[in-house]
């Protein structure tokens, strides 16, 4: 059913500066919004498996929902319903992709979008058996967190994290990694750019490197990533 992630939605409580820090993040500019979206309060940014759009609430921030592209479903994107109280939305194929839009995409992708969930079963429930994603891994590394589902899907993955205490009140998504090319470059680009960085460092999956974000993240942890060899 699931074909990939259309766009990852982020609440912010005003547009402007929001697009402000994450011209300088992503190093591109903004497109329209998506189909069904208000153009008065949002807008996306085109990377190169995605979209990341942004959308004013007057609240304070964070991931506040998905957009999975699927075979057969409309133009406008239709909730799912689900146990786990995520807001998770279904658009049309045809509707979907960065490369829709006409934009140039920024050179960075999505590597990974991390869920916090109190409950790994329902999380495999709700995305493996009534979504269709693949659940590529299912594994406990206590001192990574605790429990660890890595679903994959269009070439993105969605890690959601149980912990093995202080399990969330609810489901939420947390934090989200950019993968580049190179690291360096990268890091250099962006802090000649004012972005705050913390060093490089060796990556929990054998030959990446990856630095934290620490400025013009509206408040999410971020986190760059560049892969090993493939």
């Amino acid at each position: 059913m699931v074909k990939g992630v259309d766009r990852i939605v982020i609440s912010v409580p005003e547009l402007d500066s929001a697009v402000a820090e994450y011209r300088l993040l992503l190093s591109c500019s903004p497109s329209p919004p998506a189909p069904g979206s208000d153009p008065g309060s949002s807008c996306c940014f085109d990377l190169n498996n995605t979209r990341i759009e942004l959308t004013a609430t007057g609240q304070p921030g964070g991931i506040s929902g998905l957009v999975l592209a699927a075979e057969g479903a409309p133009t406008v994107p239709t909730p799912v319903g689900n146990d786990r109280g995520l807001d998770i939305r279904l658009c049309g194929t045809a509707a979907s992709g960065a490369a829709g839009s006409g934009a140039t995409p920024s050179a960075l992708r999505v590597d990974h979008l991390v869920l916090r969930s109190g409950d790994a079963e329902g999380c495999i429930e709700l995305f493996s058996r009534q979504l269709g994603i693949r659940l590529a891994l299912d594994q406990t590394v206590p001192e990574w967190g605790g429990r660890m589902l890595f679903f994959r899907t269009g070439k993105l993955t969605l890690e959601v994290i149980e912990p093995g205490s202080d399990a969330p009140a609810r489901d939420h998504f947390w934090g989200i990694a950019y993968q580049c090319a190179d690291i360096e470059q990268t890091g250099r680009l962006l802090a000649q750019a004012g972005v705050a960085l913390s060093g490089i460092r060796t990556g929990r999956k054998p030959g990446t490197r990856v630095m934290t974000v620490k400025s013009h993240c509206l408040g999410i942890p971020t986190l760059l990533v560049e892969p090993g060899p493939t």
